[in-house]
């Protein structure tokens, strides 16, 4: 007889690689979801329609069933782990990276930042310092105390196929718009981790491959390669053949690059996924950048709405107008340097050896 997984969600963003990755290993497919929304890649499964986040519509939607392994990838975490104690024989959650303290505020650190890169034994915030970080982490400590064998995943900012929060729209739309230009803060350079959809269904898959080694565990997820701001518009730019500019402001003059920013702040926040690596094997199954045009080809084959529910997450009026009126005053306003008298103009270092160092003979040592 064949194994059966619950899979509470299914028709997200990494709902469907799940799926296929649990129909592959064998497993009986069960999705509870809201039904709302449907996705033609898990139509062939079972489904139970509940509201994920309503104590009385899963009790009504699960019945009396048990399975071998439950993954909860969408609603009250806290209370689908109680609804399960005793009626599964593995339990899967996934949460978010905001638990680590900065990681929304990155002020919370002086001097301010979060560390690069984060681990999962990084600090976590408390109720005082952002109750939002505080009541995430609470939720993993509830998931432990009703399965302490669970294994329990901190997801990135998802992107690919069917992401409600598309980052990558701020730039894909503005190229289908023929814009010559686009704004980013502090030249784009910010790191922040990111996961494309099919390389977090793979981490996930791989802890249900490896019950001993991932039981009682929490691990970071992402993409291996961690790009910046200004690398994934040049990507998404060459995929879909547009010539533009990328014009680098300050990032507290840079407003149209709020978006893509995510934050108030452009310091970095990156993952550590060694523990990932180490103890489950991970490797990303598309790479970063590959993942990044596919992302781009998906978007343009299916655009949010204008003004739909995706622009209104991202908080991005596209407003063109403005943007043409904040290049030209930062063009002009940087047209004309001074001289600054220079006598010795500063070096990279007599270190450096790119494109203008200073030139040293063979025969000299530093």
């Amino acid at each position: 007889m064949a194994p059966t997984a619950l899979l509470i969600g299914g028709t997200g963003p990494t709902g469907p690689p799940i799926a296929a990755g649990l129909e592959a290993r064998g497993y009986e497919v069960t999705l509870l979801h809201s039904g709302r929304h449907e996705v033609d890649e898990v139509a062939h499964l079972r489904h139970l329609h509940a509201d994920a986040y309503t104590e009385a519509s899963l009790v009504e939607g699960l019945g009396e069933e048990t399975f071998d392994v439950a993954i909860a990838a969408y609603g009250r975490l806290r209370t689908i782990a109680a609804l399960l104690v005793g009626r599964v024989g593995r339990f899967l959650s996934i949460g978010g990276v905001p638990v680590y303290k900065g990681y929304f505020d990155p002020d919370a650190h002086d001097p301010s930042g979060l560390p690069v890169p984060t681990a999962e034994d990084a600090e976590l915030a408390t109720d005082a310092e952002d109750a939002k970080s505080y009541r995430i982490g609470r939720t993993e400590e509830i998931v432990f105390e009703h399965h302490p064998g669970a294994t329990h995943f901190r997801y990135p900012f998802v992107y690919g196929p069917r992401q409600l929060v598309p980052r990558e729209w701020c730039i894909v739309r503005r190229i289908l718009d023929g814009r010559p230009f686009l704004v980013l803060a502090d030249d784009g350079l910010t790191l922040v981790t990111h996961g494309y959809v099919e390389n977090l269904a793979h981490a996930l898959l791989l802890a249900v491959d490896q019950p001993e080694t991932a039981q009682g565990e929490v691990f970071n997820c992402g993409d291996e390669e961690c790009l910046t701001v200004h690398q994934v518009a040049e990507l998404l730019a060459d995929e879909l053949g547009h010539a533009w500019e990328l014009i680098g402001m300050p990032a507290e003059l840079a407003i149209p690059a709020r978006p893509l920013m995510m934050n108030h702040r452009s310091t970095h926040r990156v993952l550590d996924l060694a523990k990932l690596r180490d103890r489950l094997g991970y490797r990303d199954v598309v790479p970063a950048r590959e993942a990044v045009r596919r992302t781009g080809r998906w978007l343009v084959a299916n655009p949010p709405a204008p003004a739909g529910p995706e622009e209104v997450v991202l908080e991005d009026p596209f407003d063109y107008a403005a943007e043409d009126r904040l290049v030209d005053w930062w063009r002009a306003a940087t047209a004309a340097p001074p001289d600054l008298g220079y006598v010795t103009l500063p070096g990279y270092g007599l270190a450096y050896g790119g494109p203008g160092a200073t030139r040293i003979r063979s025969d000299e040592r530093i």
